[in-house]
């Protein structure tokens, strides 16, 4: 489809304006899904990392959810605080550490196994044309990185 120079600059064709406003949207689902679990969304995050593959060391983490370590140093923080992670030392390497979910860590992903079901009831689309998005979102995602690197 071909486009004049101005269609091209009408909001409703704007791919970042679609992005952003399903991106707060969507996150807007989960907040009060993750309420009653004590996490915001990117602590969600953290502990899905973390909950697939501990241990990570913290460089890990931040490549994983594509967050420079200011914007994740924080979020660490607070689920220490909250007693859901904790560092541990990495063998052989005394400068780094890696990040575990604690034992409440561990118990908090049992009740998060209610997460995605509420989600995908509460957008009200089917689980095939979620997975389908999140396949084209990862195309996307992938295409700007290599575009970048």
């Amino acid at each position: 489809m071909e486009l004049s120079p101005d269609d091209a600059l009408e909001l409703d064709r704007q791919v970042c304006f679609a992005l952003s406003v399903a991106s707060r949207s969507v996150i807007g689902v989960y907040r009060p899904i993750l309420e009653p679990l004590g996490l915001t969304h990117p602590q969600y995050l953290v502990m899905l990392a973390l909950w697939g593959d501990a241990p990570l060391r913290f460089r890990e983490v931040a490549e994983m959810l594509h967050l420079d370590p200011a914007t994740l140093s924080p979020l660490v923080k607070r689920l220490e605080q909250s007693a859901l992670i904790e560092r541990v030392p990495v063998e052989g390497d005394e400068r780094t550490f890696a990040l575990v979910p604690t034992a409440a860590g561990m118990e908090l992903r049992k009740k998060a196994l209610n997460v995605p079901p509420a989600v995908v009831d509460r957008l009200g689309v089917s689980v095939d044309r979620l997975m389908a998005l999140r396949d084209e979102l990862s195309a996307v995602i992938e295409s700007v990185h290599r575009k970048t690197d």
